[in-house]
Protein backbone atom coordinates (compact mmCIF):
# COMPACT_ATOMS: atom_id res chain seq x y z
CA UNK A 1 0.00 0.00 0.00
CA UNK A 2 1.10 3.45 -0.81
CA UNK A 3 1.96 5.97 2.72
CA UNK A 4 -1.02 7.95 1.41
CA UNK A 5 -3.53 5.11 1.60
CA UNK A 6 -2.26 3.93 4.75
CA UNK A 7 -2.05 7.62 6.40
CA UNK A 8 -5.89 7.74 4.94
CA UNK A 9 -6.95 4.74 6.96
CA UNK A 10 -5.54 5.81 9.74
CA UNK A 11 -7.23 9.37 9.86
CA UNK A 12 -10.40 7.67 8.66
CA UNK A 13 -10.15 4.88 11.87
CA UNK A 14 -9.28 7.69 14.35
CA UNK A 15 -12.62 9.99 13.20
CA UNK A 16 -14.89 6.49 13.65
CA UNK A 17 -13.28 6.00 17.01
CA UNK A 18 -14.10 9.56 18.23
CA UNK A 19 -17.72 9.21 16.79
CA UNK A 20 -17.62 5.71 18.73
CA UNK A 21 -17.04 7.79 21.71
CA UNK A 22 -18.75 11.13 21.79
CA UNK A 23 -21.92 8.20 21.17
CA UNK A 24 -20.98 6.75 24.04
CA UNK A 25 -20.84 9.19 26.09
CA UNK A 26 -23.73 10.80 24.98
CA UNK A 27 -25.84 7.95 25.55
CA UNK A 28 -24.09 7.67 29.15
CA UNK A 29 -24.91 10.77 30.29
CA UNK A 30 -28.74 11.25 28.74
CA UNK A 31 -32.34 11.58 30.36
CA UNK A 32 -33.40 8.28 28.73
CA UNK A 33 -30.85 6.06 30.62
CA UNK A 34 -30.38 8.29 33.78
CA UNK A 35 -33.89 6.02 34.86
CA UNK A 36 -31.79 3.26 34.41
CA UNK A 37 -29.13 3.66 35.68
CA UNK A 38 -30.36 4.98 38.77
CA UNK A 39 -32.77 2.01 39.26
CA UNK A 40 -29.53 -0.37 38.62
CA UNK A 41 -27.77 1.92 41.24
CA UNK A 42 -30.43 1.04 43.77
CA UNK A 43 -30.20 -3.11 42.50
CA UNK A 44 -27.39 -4.07 45.85
CA UNK A 45 -29.70 -2.34 48.60
CA UNK A 46 -32.66 -4.42 47.50
CA UNK A 47 -34.36 -6.38 49.80
CA UNK A 48 -34.14 -10.41 48.64
CA UNK A 49 -36.87 -12.23 48.95
CA UNK A 50 -35.44 -15.79 49.64
CA UNK A 51 -34.99 -17.27 52.59
CA UNK A 52 -31.86 -17.61 54.10
CA UNK A 53 -30.58 -21.33 55.37
CA UNK A 54 -28.47 -21.22 58.15
CA UNK A 55 -24.91 -22.59 57.30
CA UNK A 56 -22.91 -24.48 60.23
CA UNK A 57 -18.99 -24.21 60.68
CA UNK A 58 -18.36 -26.68 58.33
CA UNK A 59 -20.10 -25.25 55.72
CA UNK A 60 -23.04 -27.45 55.64
CA UNK A 61 -26.60 -26.41 55.64
CA UNK A 62 -28.73 -27.17 58.35
CA UNK A 63 -31.93 -29.04 57.85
Amino acid sequence: MEIATINTIRAILVVVGLLCFLGICYWAYSKHAKADFEEAARLPLADDDLPVDPVDKEGMTNG
